[in-house]
């Protein structure tokens, strides 16, 4: 007898995801990607094994993004996609036909594994979840080894639970909506390269080297590189703009894991920013005072009751009435606009840590490395993300400007710290 089709799934986009598809332009769209380098080089066979048997345990990742009438949703793709060897450059912009077809993509260089994502499907958490969910699956097929499914490693056998498709952010939007940041940042800017060619450089350091320094500030790993990036972006500004008075405001996104203050097992989107900084009129700022203020600053916002009151104005307007029955394509142009103005101009740029990586020991020596890398942003050049793993910190900046201003000064104050950092790039 014949099996009837498997029904798929749709979801509404959760509250952080709208935005990305109404920002999406013809040179940029929001991704990020999730590597796992092999002890050996990939079979993209054995790699498509891996992924159609972890795909429907993935019902909100495995997607392609619809539109009706009045919103954006997920589509639960009925077949997973097809692996394909990876580009010239990570991260090349999804199109809306791309992420009509499939919102991820699966890719293969030599030993490594690349999994991109549409902002839209989910964050870097729930990114790192499903590649480790893909990559175990792929050393079991692969070598032999039998993975436990430990450290966030889901088991493809089992059906996921109704948790994992949460809209978090409508679950916790609070009574109070903070006010908009100011949008009166210093913003980097660079000759951008023609064929929008997107630079990444990789800084390899000793995790414990790197915590003993962040450890002599008192302050985490985080901090420290906050504190870093925020002097060598106010000596890039003091450089291109000398009169004092004239310098605006610098600041670091900070992405929050909104599970790690609310619970919780969603898949999807559930993160918010913090945006941390120092005005350079003030005067000038050593490392010290500026390592002490972003400690200050991040335990201040990063709270429950204020990052609810961050995010909750976006959810009151997802739910008022009147934004519900507008056509798509007027909130389209309206969200392009309020992204424009106050999504990516509040911040000079992004730091996101994804932590140490924790994988099971029958798993860990088939990989060498696991990397997260951020798109850069769509109306400045950098960006920059980290992960750790088996003592190694991966620290990857990228740029889609000519001129490596911020990576090489970055470096550069690491080593003469006493820091050991072994430098990667993709430079054409």
């Amino acid at each position: 007898m014949e099996q009837s089709p498997r029904k798929l799934r749709w979801m509404r986009l959760d509250n952080a995801a709208l935005i990305f598809p109404a920002s999406l332009r013809k040179h940029w769209s929001n991704l990020f990607r999730i590597s796992f380098t092999f002890s050996d080089p990939v079979d993209p066979a054995v790699l498509q094994q891996a992924l159609e048997a972890v795909a429907p345990r993935f019902p909100s990742v495995c997607v392609r993004v619809r539109r009706s009438t009045f919103w954006y949703y997920l589509e639960e793709l009925p077949h997973p996609p097809v692996v394909a060897a990876d580009g010239w450059q990570p991260l090349f912009p999804m199109t809306r036909g791309d992420i009509r077809k499939c919102a991820i993509r699966v890719l293969y260089y030599r030993d490594r594994m690349a999994v991109e994502f549409f902002h839209s499907v989910t964050d870097g958490t729930g990114g790192m979840i499903f590649a480790k969910s893909l990559a175990a699956e792929y050393v079991r097929r692969r070598c032999g080894v039998s993975v436990p499914c430990t450290c966030g490693i889901k088991d493809p056998a089992e059906a996921p639970p109704a948790a994992e498709l949460e809209d978090g952010f409508r679950t916790h939007a609070g009574p109070v909506a903070a006010p908009r940041d100011d949008r009166n940042v210093y913003r980097l800017r660079g000759e951008p390269e023609p064929d929008r060619f997107l630079h990444v450089t990789l800084g390899i350091l000793d995790s414990e080297e790197l915590r003993a320094r962040a450890k002599a500030l008192n302050v985490t790993v985080t901090a420290f590189l906050t504190a870093l990036l925020l002097e060598s972006l106010l000596e890039i500004q003091a450089e291109d703009v000398p009169r004092r008075k004239k310098r605006k405001p610098v600041k670091v996104q900070i992405p929050v894991n909104l599970r790690k203050l609310y619970g919780g097992e969603t898949m999807r989107n559930f993160v918010a920013v913090a945006n941390i900084g120092v005005d350079p009129r003030m005067g000038d700022y050593t490392l010290e005072e500026l390592a002490k203020i972003v400690h200050h600053q991040m335990q201040l916002t990063i709270t429950a009751k204020n990052m609810s009151a961050i995010f909750t104005p976006n959810v009151n307007s997802e739910r008022n009435p009147l934004i519900k029955v507008i056509p798509l394509f007027l909130k389209n142009w309206v969200m392009r606009i309020v992204f424009d103005t106050v999504g990516e101009s509040v911040a000079t740029m992004c730091l996101s840590n994804l932590g140490d990586v924790a994988l099971p020991e029958e798993m860990a020596p088939f990989v060498r490395r696991v990397e997260f890398v951020l798109g850069a942003q769509a109306s400045a050049p950098y960006n920059a993300s980290l992960t750790s793993w088996q003592g190694r910190t991966f620290l990857n900046v990228v740029r889609n400007s000519r001129e490596p201003r911020l990576e090489e000064r970055l470096f550069t104050k690491l080593v003469r710290m006493g820091c050991h950092v072994a430098v990667e790039s993709n430079e054409k």
